[in-house]
């Protein structure tokens, strides 16, 4: 059943930094207090998709179906402000991720949203690079290692460590 909230509103499912205990969280929090995000549920993705870490131990889903597991994750209501403050968290106008329409099943109920997935222009070469290291949810012991973006090397941009990350076996 869709609650006001949500017709307002745009479904994101969360699989990696943003959910409830890891670093980008914080930012939904905020974006709670002010009535700009609800939680709504947790939920698990409707086909298998591949979720990789990459340099410093950051999440990325893969755009690949029928690869990798079904991830768990967390579903919230947000607003258009809250959606552009996390694009720009995600990096979207870098080209670090893109935001696409997912099928996420919460019990009985498949709904459709919009998730955070690896952009196009490496995603198919960051599931590569990672073989057979797929992951069906992003946990704190996954996590261990993760490096929060203001503690890494300033010398290259987000991209270039990607590619860095990719490039290396």
């Amino acid at each position: 059943m869709t609650t006001v909230a949500e017709a307002r509103s745009t479904l994101i499912f969360t699989y990696g930094t943003l959910k409830r205990g890891f670093s980008n969280h914080p930012l939904l929090e905020g974006l709670i207090a002010t009535g700009d995000v609800a939680f709504i549920a947790y939920g698990v993705t409707a086909q298998a998709l591949p979720l990789v870490c990459g340099p410093f131990r950051v999440p990325f889903l893969i755009n690949k179906p029928a690869h990798g597991h079904r991830v768990t994750g967390e579903i919230y209501a947000v607003s258009a402000a809250a959606l552009a403050r996390i694009d720009e968290l995600e990096g979207l106008s870098r080209g670090h991720y893109e935001r696409l329409p997912i099928e996420i099943q919460i019990e009985e109920e498949k709904r459709s949203m919009e998730a955070y997935f690896a952009h196009r222009s490496y995603g198919e070469a960051l599931w590569q690079r990672s073989g057979d290291q797929v992951y069906d949810c992003y946990s704190e012991k996954l996590a261990t290692g993760y490096v929060k973006r203001h503690d890494r090397p300033k010398n290259l941009s987000f991209m270039d460590h990607v590619r860095v990350f990719i490039a290396s076996s």
